[in-house]
């Protein structure tokens, strides 16, 4: 452990565990149970789901870390080294380095489908699965998504979000810019009052350019071997899971509740919770809810 930080009444433990191709950056916090968690983005790292997920930790032993190449675990890393089963093979190695037989696993967004992932190759390793605000488990329910997201979005939207996108500072990877078109972007994702700001000034917090620019390669590749797969479908793996899970959804998610009812149906005994008035980040804008749900699933 090189460093710790004040969190509360817990201390967070920093740490870099070596995959070889990268070291990851991995932050613990709480005591009990373990639960790695996974964050979404792709192109993001686990900064936005602080502090308010950390809130758990008087129940769990939470572990976070940035996905290879993406914000604190970026160094040396080139997008060709990314792809689903090194994203599966460096959390098998974070489970590893706990010293855990078995870990619960927390997903939000992108991170439900990277622990559907790990899931459908490992499930004897996972104790509980939590997803919260689950992006889809098919390309077919990415092509949907994409089309719903599409249709939602104010013109105005769509139209100032191209124009960042065609700015030099964007094509060069200037956070700053990131900030700008993810302002739009999650305009209407999150219900909580100045929830949206909160968000897109954590994205890239710990990015450079070069980072940023990385972490959109990296994001491309997965999308290439999933989302844009049209042969990718996990719904028929889930449906031979055996391992307690919990999908956490909001009803005005930028994701259809429909497509977290179909993830949900999918894994035998699941259970769904849909809070009312929230979006897709029901971590923040329900914090209360969320942490009793969990709480609750996992003392079970």
């Amino acid at each position: 452990m090189d460093v710790s930080e004040p969190a509360g009444a817990h201390t967070a433990d920093i740490d870099r565990v070596d995959v070889g191709a990268a070291l990851l950056y991995v932050r613990t916090i709480g005591t009990g149970p373990p639960v790695i968690v996974l964050h979404g983005g792709p192109d993001f790292d686990h900064t936005y789901l602080l502090p308010e997920l950390d809130q758990l930790a008087d129940i769990c032993r939470l572990v976070y870390y940035d996905q290879r190449g993406r914000g604190r675990s970026a160094d040396g890393v080139v997008a060709s080294d990314v792809d689903i089963q090194s994203e599966i093979a460096d959390l098998d190695m974070i489970r590893e380095h706990i010293g855990a037989e078995s870990v619960a696993l927390l997903g939000h967004s992108w991170g439900g489908v990277l622990a559907l992932e790990y899931a459908t190759r490992h499930s004897a390793r996972i104790s509980h699965l939590i997803l919260v605000n689950t992006a889809p488990a098919s390309a077919a329910e990415w092509t949907l998504l994409r089309e719903h997201l599409a249709q939602r979005r104010p013109p105005g939207d769509l139209d100032a979000m191209a124009a960042i996108r065609a700015t030099a500072a964007y094509a060069h990877g200037d956070p700053a810019a990131e900030v700008d078109y993810y302002r739009i972007h999650f305009r209407n994702a999150i219900c909580a009052a100045d929830g949206s700001e909160l968000i897109v000034h954590r994205l890239r917090e710990h990015f450079t350019a070069a980072g940023v620019l990385l972490a959109r390669a990296i994001e491309d590749r997965l999308y290439q071997e999933t989302t844009q797969d049209a042969d990718w479908d996990l719904v028929p793996k889930l449906n031979a899971l055996s391992v307690p899970s919990l999908v956490v959804h909001g009803d005005r998610d930028l994701v259809p509740v429909a497509m977290a009812t179909h993830v949900a149906d999918a894994i035998p005994g699941t259970r769904l919770t849909v809070l009312a008035d929230c979006g897709h980040f029901a971590y923040l804008e329900r914090p209360d809810e969320v942490h009793r749900v969990i709480r609750e699933f996992l003392s079970a």
